[in-house]
């Protein structure tokens, strides 16, 4: 059997959906038991959340004051002793996940599979890799602990409906001295969150000025839509860092994406891939992002944006 640990990300209060899909990811494992790690100072509500996840056999819970924010040297050496008996960890690819689990395979002496997009078998999975241009086929040794980031992007969220009980354990870790928690920065947005949202509105270099880039927010507030960006947008100051889709941004999959002036470099097409439905407006017909669009339209977004605001409106 295969006994493998997801370790939750949550912000305290909310599982991240990205949890839902790393579950997915372990269910598509053979002979599967699977248990969902929530490490927090107070961590009854999120256990909750993960506890109804289909799949799920068991939830525990580490409940600690140093473990109110998701500082990674805090976090890795909990994670290491919850480890012991299990056959995988598994986190997400977000931000956490990258942070986390590198620690935790270095703690442990065994090496990670990162990002990975199928489950071939046990331990055998596939990742992509040159920016997505070939996939490759890893298997981990079945006589240590792997320890995987899943691409969430890859699977759909794993289902309610479960019931899986809870429980609590104490581990003692000491915590480090040289990793402090001093304030976190983050954008509050009505807007849905870019990495989940099923509609995306994205915006490139070719709007020109960050008051220009108002088009695109606009147009997704009155679409119910996340907003994106280009790196070269973000690097022109048009849109903020949080926004940027593709290889050193966000990976998604959102059902629509809608492309405004974005060419189509491969490190954003890499952020994309996966996405259901891709519509692309641009002026060059030559774009190369017309190549993976499903529906492609050669214009001006100028004109373009005004005229689905309109139709919207009716």
């Amino acid at each position: 059997m295969s006994k493998i640990l997801v370790i939750a990300e949550h912000d305290g209060q909310k599982l991240n959906q990205a949890t839902a899909r790393c579950v997915s990811c372990a269910r598509q494992v053979p002979d599967a038991a699977i248990t969902v790690a929530v490490l927090a100072a107070d961590p009854a509500a999120v256990a909750a959340q993960a506890a109804q996840l289909a799949g799920v056999t068991e939830v525990v819970t580490v409940a600690a004051a140093h473990n109110a924010h998701a500082l990674a040297a805090v976090l890795a050496p909990q994670v290491v002793k919850l480890a012991a008996g299990y056959t995988h960890v598994l986190a997400a690819s977000t931000a956490f996940g990258k942070d986390l689990l590198p620690r935790v395979a270095a703690l442990l002496g065994v090496p990670q599979i990162s990002d990975a997009m199928a489950v071939v078998g046990a331990y055998t999975f596939k990742r992509p890799t040159y920016a997505g241009n070939a996939i490759v086929t890893l298997e981990a040794p079945a006589d240590k602990v792997l320890v995987a980031t899943v691409r969430s992007a890859s699977f759909e969220a794993a289902p309610g409906g479960g019931s899986a009980p809870v429980r609590a354990v104490a581990i003692e870790a000491s915590v480090p001295a040289h990793t402090r928690f001093v304030s976190v920065s983050a954008a509050t947005s009505d807007r849905p969150d870019l990495a989940s949202a099923a509609k995306v509105v994205s915006g490139g270099r070719a709007l020109g000025s960050k008051e220009n880039f108002e088009l695109v927010f606009r147009l997704a507030e009155k679409m119910g839509a996340a907003v994106g960006a280009s790196r070269a947008a973000v690097d022109a100051g048009y849109a903020p860092n949080e926004l940027q889709v593709g290889q050193t941004g966000k990976i998604i999959a959102p059902e629509l994406y809608l492309a405004f002036g974005i060419s189509g470099a491969i490190q954003h097409l890499t952020g994309i891939k996966d996405a259901k439905t891709i519509v692309a407006v641009n002026k060059d017909a030559e774009a190369p992002i017309f190549e993976v669009a499903d529906i492609g339209l050669v214009a001006d977004l100028f004109q373009v944006i005004p005229e689905l605001e309109k139709a919207l409106a009716k």
